[in-house]
């Protein structure tokens, strides 16, 4: 699944070609993605392109005729190519821009998102986007705020690091990257975790969560960006998916965990 690393690489992607562009057409696919893809998307025919705007993993594009919400599902892109005559087999949202150019959502398991909101409602207010914790980049997301969120939390910090209601982006792989990064045990409960260990993490998360975003992003399985290309993140990671391979500080042999129904992975050595 694309995390927030992926869709900040996406969004600045297809930025230059939709800023201060205008939206020629609205093709909508016939099938549905995690909601059926409303009539409402049209009313963005003919709007001018005035913004592009990451929160979580969504990518807001605002338009003086309203505003598009994007969602990568498990397994979507956003392509930006010449225009096509029609829509690919699992392409099932495009934007004809006045360029020549064409965004195209192509998503082959269809949990992606393509919502309108009208031009004077706030899209932030949106059920997906209300509830959301604060940004790991924003000056919101420090220790003395980590650690008041979880101080009294018994669940392992691994999930308590992907709850987006605590801080958002921070998906498996880098929850992963971040604790080894730290010496932190995954296993460890947030109400076990210190100020000075909250800190750490904090550090952490926005150092690994920006070192991905200049390397393109981690591509696991299919994870690509705008223009195509992969992520090469994926050469940085020390833990995750390493299973049975050698610690790089210690030598002991990394472990995997299932927590929250998602693999983790550490050394129960150096992770305490």
């Amino acid at each position: 699944m694309p995390e927030l690393p992926e869709v900040e690489v996406t969004m600045r992607g297809i930025a230059p070609h939709l800023l201060h562009g205008q939206i020629k057409e609205v093709i909508l696919g016939t099938k549905n993605l995690r909601l059926p893809l409303s009539p409402d998307l049209l009313n963005l025919d003919g709007a001018k392109v005035l913004k592009l705007q990451r929160r979580a993993k969504y990518i807001l594009v605002f338009t003086d005729k309203g505003t598009l919400v994007l969602h990568l599902g498990m397994s979507g892109h956003l392509r930006v190519l010449p225009q096509k005559e029609s829509l690919g087999k699992h392409d099932h949202f495009a934007l004809v821009m006045d360029s020549g150019k064409e965004l195209i959502l192509n998503d082959i398991r269809r949990f992606g998102l393509a919502v309108y909101v009208k031009v004077d409602d706030n899209p932030l207010l949106l059920p997906f986007l209300k509830d959301l914790g604060p940004e790991p980049f924003s000056l919101e997301f420090n220790a003395n705020y980590l650690f008041e969120k979880i101080k009294k939390r018994r669940l392992p910090i691994k999930q308590l690091l992907m709850d987006n209601k605590v801080v958002v982006g921070v998906g498996n792989i880098y929850a992963s990257e971040v604790l080894f990064a730290t010496s932190i045990s995954p296993l460890r409960k947030g109400c076990e975790i210190t100020h000075s260990e909250c800190e750490a993490l904090v550090s952490a998360i926005v150092a690994i969560l920006k070192a991905s975003i200049e390397k393109g992003g981690t591509t696991i399985r299919d994870f690509s960006g705008a223009d195509g290309k992969p992520g090469y993140f994926v050469q940085n990671l020390h833990v995750y998916g390493h299973k049975g391979e050698p610690c790089p500080r210690c030598g002991t042999a990394i472990e995997e965990v299932t927590l929250g129904q998602r693999s983790s992975f550490y050394c129960p050595n150096c992770q305490k």
